[in-house]
């Protein structure tokens, strides 16, 4: 692969990864959603990512030139070769939690992939135009939930702060940038994160005011799936997301 093959391929791999295993565990609701309407709201979200994932990893399989499928990328890797956001892969503990990890996500997405519809890349670009239209109804979807758990009861809001607590220090990671992101910034196909992140502080913040939240003190922001470093959530995710292809690697639907 030529330099900037393997670039779109790394970064390609770290969007997709990222929308499956985010959607792995919205998928995870269904059946178990607080009522009905909101049961099949969490599962149509995650349809959304694991679609925008196919779509990311079928280009990354292209990009690579070794005949791997979107399910070859998505089935056949280990934990150590996912790209996935540390906070993607956090367990749902709860309506809260999962709600305000979506948000923070939705938010990232949702100014990431705004801007990559000017990417360079055309198949990129393509991409992020489709994806917005469900990103934009993602982050108004958990904007809302956020209002409500926050300015609601007691324990609704004692839950909410605690998950924003908790996973804050994951949220720092969306906008590191290494030696990929740099080249494909220069080539016109990536972003420049650090404008990504202060569009990103202030939506969050304004959303975290009026639902009478509180932002958590700064605190060392955690990293590593860029490196295939990951929490010890991802390997259980993976054996249960992994065991049919893997286990039956000839089955056919």
């Amino acid at each position: 692969m030529t330099e900037l093959n393997k670039a779109v391929f790394e970064f390609c791999l770290r969007l997709g990864d990222s929308s499956l295993i985010i959607g792995h565990r919205l998928s995870e609701w269904c059946g178990h959603g607080p009522v009905l309407e909101e049961d099949i709201a969490l599962i149509n979200i995650a349809l959304d990512h694991i679609g925008r994932s196919r779509n990311l990893l079928t280009y990354a399989g292209q990009v690579e030139g070794k005949n791997r499928t979107e399910d070859d990328l998505a089935y056949h890797r280990n934990e150590r070769q996912f790209r996935n956001l540390l906070l993607t892969e956090f367990p749902n503990t709860d309506f809260a939690y999962t709600i305000a990890r979506q948000f923070f996500f939705d938010t990232y997405s949702f100014f990431l992939y705004q801007d990559l519809k000017n990417s360079k890349d055309e198949t990129i670009a393509a991409i992020a135009e489709k994806a917005l239209k469900e990103i934009t109804y993602h982050l108004r979807h958990s904007s809302e939930w956020m209002l409500r758990l926050g300015d609601g009861t007691k324990e609704s809001k004692d839950k909410i702060q605690n998950a924003v607590n908790a996973l804050w220090r994951y949220t720092g990671e969306m906008f590191m940038m290494d030696q990929v992101d740099e080249f494909l910034l220069n080539e016109g196909i990536a972003l420049d994160m650090n404008k990504v992140k202060l569009k990103w502080e202030e939506k969050v913040s304004d959303v975290l005011n009026r639902a009478t939240l509180y932002k958590p003190a700064d605190v060392y922001m955690q990293e590593g799936s860029k490196k295939g470093l990951h929490t010890e959530h991802l390997g259980f995710l993976l054996a249960e997301m992994q065991y049919l292809p893997r286990t039956h690697a000839e089955a056919k639907w």
